[in-house]
């Protein structure tokens, strides 16, 4: 009987681990040490984190996504987004929440000539456009932009030995002793050999959806949210023995962040 439980055991053992998500290990040289799981836990602080939508399960109606416009005027921001990227990202949130996404690229040049006619003010042309091909069962065109994107605060903090250090060394060659004279220059190189550095900025990135209605072309409803994105490092140094760690949150994952917010809100109020 054991002879058959053994390979049956191992049958249902690689049947379960084929349907198993892939897990990849890591090249890295420092892949286990304490630097590694510093920064691995920094990350999975950043790492993408689905949103249970509350009404994922209703089927939402037929919506094109067109890109927006990034209005921020900090350079940092506006070389790395365009309006395609915040798009993709909508796509992907509006599509989880069960909303009927028809594909900007199978619409070819009419969405762009759509959105431009929309974004110039010239509702008539658009509403023109909408009534042709696939354009024709969309209910609602959705659109989002970043309004805001700028730094806000900033501090830092450190302490530098060297001066304290220096102190420290004049007393003891004061103190009218061999000892003291020691103990003093000893401490004059530990002390001064002690070096921290904190500095932490601020950033508050916001970003605005509108809800236009695909037959008239009127805006139907529009929200803003804004979420923090702090960056931060941080680094010692004591005998030669030095020690740092930095990050933050992306620029990439705050975009996705604002829009999964207001795809939530566009998902309770909008089906």
């Amino acid at each position: 009987m054991r002879q058959y439980i053994a390979p049956i055991a191992l049958a249902l053992a690689c049947a379960g681990s084929a349907h198993a998500q892939p897990v990849f290990d890591s090249p890295s040289p420092t892949a286990g040490s304490d630097t590694s799981k510093q920064a691995n836990e920094m990350a999975d602080k950043a790492m993408y984190k689905p949103v249970e939508y509350a009404n994922a399960a209703k089927r939402g109606p037929a919506l094109v996504v067109i890109p927006g416009e990034v209005k921020s005027n900090n350079a940092s921001f506006t070389q790395k987004y365009g309006p395609n990227n915040i798009a993709d990202y909508a796509e992907l949130e509006l599509g989880k929440a069960n909303f009927k996404i028809l594909e900007r690229s199978d619409m070819g040049p009419l969405l762009n000539e759509f959105t431009l006619a929309y974004t110039m003010g010239d509702p008539s042309a658009a509403r023109k456009l909408l009534q042709k091909g696939k354009f024709k069962t969309t209910k609602y065109v959705v659109k989002f932009d970043i309004l805001k994107a700028e730094q806000v605060a900033q501090a830092q903090q450190g302490f530098d030995g060297r001066a304290v250090g220096k102190l420290l060394g004049v007393f003891g060659a004061f103190s009218g002793s061999m000892g003291g004279a020691q103990a003093g220059a000893v401490g004059e190189t530990v002390v001064g050999s002690v070096q921290t550095q904190e500095n932490t900025g601020v950033w508050i990135i916001g970003m605005r959806y509108k809800i236009i209605d695909a037959n008239t072309t009127e805006q139907v409803a529009t929200g803003y949210t804004e979420e923090k994105m702090e960056l931060g490092a941080k680094g010692s140094s004591v005998m030669g023995v030095s020690s740092g760690a930095s990050g933050g949150l992306t620029l990439d994952s705050m975009v996705q962040r604002l829009v999964q917010k207001n795809v939530w809100e566009i998902d309770s109020k909008y089906k």
